[in-house]
Order: structure tokens, then C-alpha cells, then sequence
């Protein structure tokens, strides 16, 4: 190829020529000289400091406050936190229940003891939202197929509602009125003015704080294979990068990684009001 053209961009063209041979014409790839997929460079992930988090933090709002928050203290990824119901959010065994994650995989994430107290008001105010929501008939999304007919009155349900859910509804194509969890780029877009506002010369993603979560725990001295296992890696290669941002090996010392990354986010002053006597689910 003569433009020039990321080696990922390249791989993408000639996988759809592939397709377009092999998957529609039903016919061989022709071999063509000097075409053959591009070695991707394996670049290191871009990973915030403690006072980083602390300074986006600082200039953000809810509740794009509390998506970060939970990317960085539960290290999920952006889609997981948005698209979290209220039933898979459990506070006193301060955990998180990602379904469907990367690859369809369902796993546990810890939530930060000093993150609860905000988790609890935003599920006052989302309750809210599901009580008024259902004096207008309104049903939440993404519950169809066979769950739909497994659980008909799912979509009206409180566990089933959204911790984050859109500000506005709308109608789908059989007439239903239907709430959507907050959409992601508004997270996206939040970070970056925020990243902006406090002067960071990083790049600042979503993804950032996930690879800052598991950085910060393999430095806290946490193994390889339960960060692994904490961010739903398949393979422990994928996880063994961060080796490589420390410049160190994958050997380490199993510790609390609730309590490690917990403590982080109690220095930036997220909320820290008293710990509940029970467990407010919503469910």
C-alpha cells in the first residue's frame, strides 16, 4: 500500500477483501504480491497517577463522576459501568456483578468501601426516575429473546432499571415508550473537558482508568492471575502488559485489592459518608 496507513487500518482492509473473496464470492483469496497483514506495534497503555484521578475527579460531574469513579476503583470498562442494573450492584458484600462483559463473560469486580455512599445517592435518584417512569409506562431496554420471555414484566421491574440511566426516553418500533442507560460518549465527553480543565498533558480515555486500576493494584503488590481474573482477561498475556508499564515481572503478593484501590479513592474525597447497616440493592 502506498498510503500511508496505521498497520491496523491496513489489517482491517485486507480482512474485508478476504471476506469479500472466501465469505461472499465463495472463492479463494488470489495471492498478491507484497500484501501481507502488518505487524501491530504493541504500545503501552496510558496509565493516570493518583493525583490524576484526583485532579479529573475534581473538575467533573455526576454522573460522570461516579462512571469514573467505579472505572477506576472497580476497574470496569465503559460500557460495563453505564450499562449496570440496579440488582447487580451489591453493597454489602461490596461488590459488582459485569454481565455479558468482553467475550459474553459474566464476572465480579470489588466495590470501593469509599464509593459506596455515592453509589447509594444515585440509586435514590434512580429510583426516583424508575417511580415516575412507571406511571408513564415507561420500560427500560435491552431485556428481549428468550429473557423477554422468560421474565415478561422484566423491563418494569426495579432490579432490572438502569444505576445510570438516560435523561431522556423514547419510543421504539412497536409504539413502547423505553429509557436507555446514559450513553457512553457523554462519559467520553466529560473526561476529556475534565482531563482539559485540569491541564493533563496525558491523553486521557475512559479506558485509562481500568489500565490505572490494574497498574496500581500490580504495584500495590497483587498477583497477575486476580488482576486477570478482576478485569476478565482471557488470556494472562493480556494482563501481563502492565508488567511491562512497571518494568518488572508478573510475580507479586496476593493482597486486598478492594481495600488497595479503595484507599486511593478515599484520598481524592469522593464521599465517605457512614457504611450502611444494610444493603441497599434496591431489589
Amino acid at each position: 500500500m502506498r498510503q500511508r496507513v496505521s498497520a491496523s487500518t491496513r489489517n482491517q482492509a485486507l480482512a474485508a477483501i478476504s471476506f469479500l473473496y472466501v465469505g461472499v464470492l465463495r472463492r479463494p483469496l488470489p495471492p498478491v504480491s507484497g500484501v501481507v497483514p502488518a505487524g501491530v506495534p504493541r504500545r503501552l497503555p496510558v496509565v493516570l497517577s493518583a493525583n490524576d484521578v484526583r485532579q479529573i475527579l475534581a473538575h467533573i460531574r455526576d454522573p460522570a463522576r461516579l462512571v469514573v469513579s467505579l472505572l477506576y476503583g472497580s476497574g470496569l470498562r465503559i460500557l460495563e459501568c453505564v450499562s449496570l442494573r440496579v440488582k447487580d450492584v451489591d453493597i454489602e458484600r461490596r461488590e459488582i456483578t459485569v454481565r455479558g462483559g468482553k467475550g459474553n463473560k459474566d464476572r465480579r469486580a470489588p466495590l470501593a468501601d469509599s464509593a459506596v455512599a455515592d453509589v447509594e445517592r444515585v440509586l435514590r435518584a434512580s429510583h426516583a426516575t424508575w417511580r415516575a417512569d412507571g406511571r408513564r409506562g415507561v420500560r427500560v431496554t435491552g431485556i428481549d429473546g428468550a429473557l423477554s420471555q422468560k421474565l415478561p414484566n422484566a423491563d418494569r421491574e426495579w432490579p432490572w432499571f438502569y444505576l445510570f440511566p438516560a435523561t431522556r426516553t423514547f419510543v421504539d418500533r412497536s409504539g413502547v415508550a423505553r429509557r436507555h442507560h446514559l450513553h457512553e460518549t457523554q462519559v467520553q465527553r466529560a473526561v476529556k473537558e475534565a482531563a482539559t480543565a485540569a491541564r493533563l498533558r496525558k491523553r486521557v480515555t475512559c479506558h485509562a482508568f481500568r489500565h490505572s486500576f490494574a497498574t496500581h493494584l500490580l504495584e500495590s503488590g497483587a498477583d497477575i492471575r486476580t488482576i486477570q481474573e478482576l478485569l476478565g482477561h482471557s488470556d494472562v498475556r493480556t494482563t501481563m502488559v502492565y508488567t511491562h508499564v512497571l518494568n518488572r515481572g508478573g510475580l507479586g503478593v496476593r493482597r486486598s485489592c478492594r481495600s488497595t484501590v479503595g484507599r486511593e479513592l478515599a484520598r481524592m474525597h469522593l464521599r465517605t459518608d457512614a457504611r450502611p447497616n444494610s444493603g441497599a440493592q434496591g431489589n
